[in-house]
This record gives structure tokens, sequence and C-alpha cells, in this order.
């Protein structure tokens, strides 16, 4: 991804200076890929996907879990599969329940971008550093989050760069764009526009919800260990900024639902009626929101007190711990199995336990374990300049691929032994043999769906009947092998 980059000139030399703005914007499109490439790859499904719209499912699944957010809890996963399956059934009405399940839980788990090995997303972009010079930066971040909860329950979080998708923006300014969230949405109420007003509420309480996880993340990070929070300048600081963020929002909200209730009354439209009366509970919302981030502010010094005292004084575990090697393992290799059965079960039935773990994975556990906390760069990190090496040579050319698809089978009704086949090959020229073997092998497991998603008429198969191969070169089973038609998928 190119960047646009500022000019300045500076006695008479033009130079490039670094656009802090340009890389905020890059970094805003960066946080939307993952939305967009929803659509791009529900065509690769192995079902029926043309008929939903994916970006704006994971927006609304966004949506919801932004709303169920608070400072001890999140969004509970199966709750929110559940909100959306009727906006997920409004888009495709006629296809079955499940299938609308089927579809949420995708959305849900693209975006937490499961089978990755840290479940986030990473994407490179360019901008110019303090000597303009151009380089490449990683931007790593995440949208929806797995949280463990004090109760071994895992719930669902939205980063700051999943609000900052749901707002339009990204790495803005808390208590600034809450600010012009405000004063917006009381020049619309004023002007008799609810339906704009509704939408410029909605984003305002995002931002708070965004202010209140700032503050969550610094009290859990003094819990895990009180040095790796700067008590001192940082937290202070964040501390008086919000208590003046929830002062000027309870004024704010205050007149702005006085506004709401003369529009409410002075309206004699029923659906201008109903604008006003939802705004109404938005703005309720958003005043609930402020009360408990009022409480936690409160707490804050005590809870930071108290992790100081705990941290400072606590200590080693007095709990031995376990040799396993020397008190189990070689105890158990002098036994039979018949003897060595009980105590080594009863080991591990103790040591594993009878609930599920409450983290995602145990590479996650070790990593959140070991991973010290650090601030993260506001341009991401630089991207080193990779040693790449030669591309290799292609070991089969594109006259040998052609060459073994006249000795494989082309008519489903004539199948081709392995041998046949191999014999063939060795008489048409000496590398055909190797890959004529190689494309047998991958025929066992041939995947029907990924032939079908791509569009390919045939696929060649291979069925192990038993046959033992009688080959100077090859051994193992002389397998069967035979062309079938592959047929599209039903609407």
């Amino acid at each position: 991804m190119s960047a646009p980059h500022a000019r300045t000139t500076v006695l008479g030399v033009s130079t490039i200076s670094p656009d802090e703005g340009v890389a905020r914007r890059l970094k805003a499109l960066a946080c939307t890929a993952p939305l967009h490439d929803l659509d791009a790859r529900k065509g690769r499904l192995e079902w029926d996907a043309a008929g939903y719209q994916m970006a704006e499912i994971g927006l609304q699944a966004i949506d919801q879990v932004t709303l169920a957010m608070d400072f001890d809890h999140g969004a509970d996963h199966a709750e929110v599969v559940r909100r959306l399956q009727p906006f997920v059934g409004a888009q495709v009405p006629h296809a079955p329940r499940e299938e609308h399940t089927r579809v949420a839980q995708w959305v849900i788990d693209n975006l937490i971008n499961v089978g990755s090995i840290d479940r986030g997303f990473a994407v490179e972009y360019g901008a110019s550093d303090a000597d303009g010079r151009y380089v490449r930066r990683r931007f790593d971040f995440k949208l929806l989050l797995e949280v463990a909860a004090p109760d071994g329950t895992v719930y669902l979080r939205a980063s700051d760069e999943a609000i900052n998708v749901l707002v339009g923006a990204l790495d803005t300014d808390v208590e600034s764009a809450q600010e012009a969230a405000e004063t917006k949405l009381e020049t619309l109420i004023v002007r008799g526009r609810l339906g704009d007003a509704r939408l410029a509420a909605e984003q305002a309480r995002y931002r708070t919800v965004q202010y209140a996880e700032s503050l969550r993340r610094k009290l859990e990070a003094t819990r895990r260990d009180v040095r790796s929070v700067d008590w001192l300048d940082a937290v202070p600081q964040l501390l008086n900024e919000a208590l003046t963020h929830i002062e000027a929002r309870y004024r704010a909200e205050t007149m702005i639902k006085a506004n709401i209730a003369d529009a409410r009354d002075e309206a004699v439209e029923p659906g201008r009626r109903r604008q006003a009366a939802e705004l109404v509970e938005v703005v309720d919302d958003c005043i609930q929101r402020h009360t408990q981030l009022q409480a936690r502010l409160q707490e804050a010094g005590a809870a930071f007190r108290a992790e100081q005292d705990r941290q400072q004084f606590s200590g080693k575990p007095k709990r031995p711990s376990v040799d396993v090697f020397g008190q189990l393992l070689r105890p158990a290799l002098g036994l039979t199995v018949g003897a060595a059965h009980d105590p080594v079960a009863a080991y591990f039935a103790a040591g594993t336990g009878v609930q599920n773990p409450s983290v995602p994975s145990l590479g996650g556990l070790v990593e959140t374990l070991l991973t010290p906390p650090a601030d993260r760069e506001p341009f991401g990190t630089e991207v080193p300049e990779p040693e790449l090496a030669p591309q290799p040579r292609d070991r089969f050319g594109v006259g040998t691929w052609a060459a073994t698809d006249a000795v494989l089978p082309d008519d489903p009704d004539r199948p081709v032994r392995l041998s046949e086949a191999l014999a063939r090959a060795r008489a048409a020229g000496t590398d055909l043999p190797q890959l004529v073997a190689l494309r047998a092998v991958h025929a066992v497991g041939t995947a029907i769906g990924t032939a079908r998603t791509q569009g390919d008429p045939s696929v060649l198969i291979a069925v192990d009947d038993g046959t033992v191969l009688d080959d100077p070169e090859y051994g193992g089973t002389d397998l069967l092998l035979a062309v079938a038609g592959v047929e599209g998928e039903r609407a």
C-alpha cells in the first residue's frame, strides 16, 4: 500500500515530512479490511452464502458486543449469536434458521480470527520518517477478543479498533471526540433532526464505552503487576480527565434530554414521537454508563493501594510443587501397567481438572503470562527488509504435467491401475513416473468440495482395493485411478 506524503519547503529545499493524519487514515482502512474480506471469502464456502451481506453482519456483531460490555464482563458468545439471527434472517428470509445461526457464528469466528496463533490481524503500510525516508510499518490490531472471567467463563469484548470502525475514526482522542459528538447531538436535536440525532447519540455512546475500556485495562494491568502502570503521572492524569469528562457529560446530557422531551411533546406525527422515545433510551443508557464509570473512578485509588500492599508483602508460595520425574515417572516405570494405572490416572485427573480451561488455548495463556506489557508505537513497528532466497526451479515443467494428463485416465468408464499408468509413463519420459506417483497419492484424499467451489469439471480419484503394487521402483498399493465428474452446487 503506497502512502501519500505531505511536502514542506524549508529554505527553498523540498523535503518530505511525516504526516500523522495519513498514517491514521491508512490504519483506519486497515481496520475495515477484515470486514471487506468477509464478503470476498463467502464465495469459497462449501455452502451457499451469496445472499448474505457479511460486512453488514460484522458491523452488527461489533455493535452488539460493544453495547453488552461493562467493567466486569463482556458479551456472551451465544447471546450475541441469538441477537444476530433476526438481522441475518432479514437478508435471506427463506433460508432455515440453522443456516442463519451458522452465518452469524461464521462471522463472529472471523472477527475473532479463530485459527490464527494470536487471534489478531496484521497489515503493512508505508509512511515517511523524520528523515524523509519511506519505511514500511506493521500495524497489529484485533476486533473481537475472547477474555476469561474470574468464574471461568469466556466472553467477548470489542477492541478500540473495533469501536473506531463503528464510529468511523481511528486513534482519535477520546475526550475531544466525545465533546464533538455531544455538540453535534445537541445541535441536531434543536433543529429537529431526530434521525441524525440518534446516530450521533450512538456514536457518543461508543466513545463512552471506549473511555471506560481504557480505564479497565489500566486496572487489570495493575492487578497483574503494579509496576507495569505509571501511577505517578499517567493514571492520575487519566483519572482527572475522566472525572472532568463525566461532569461535562452529565450537564450536556441533562440539557439534551430536556430538548428531547420538548421535541417529543411538540411532535404530532407518530413516527417523530417514536424517534424521540428511542433517543431518550439511548441517552439514558449513556447516563447509566457514566454512573458506572464514576463508581470505578472512585474505587481506582483504593484498588491501587490494595494491590500495592498485596504484591509487596505476599511471600513465595508455601505449597510444594510435584516432581513429575522423580515422584511419578521413575516409580511408575518400575511397576507393571496394571499397578501404575491408578496413581498415574489420579495424578492427571487432579492436574487437569474436570472443567474446560478458562483461556482459549495453552499458547495464549503462556504468551499472556510471559509477555511484558509495553506501549504500542503510534505508527506501528517498522517492518525489516527480508533476505529472500532465490526462487527454486520448478521440478516438473508444463510439458511434464501435460504428458501425465495423457497417461492418467480421462474416461469415467475406464479406470486405470497405478502400475499400468507407471508403465506408460516410463515409456514416455524419465520424469513422468515420479509425477504420476505423486498425483496418484494426492488423489487418495481428493477434496470434492474444493473442486466444486473452484468450478472444476472433473477430478482424479484413487481407490485402495487391497491390490499390491508390483513395480521395480515403487511399492505399496496398486491404486485404482479414475476420473469423476463434479456436479455444480444446487441453488
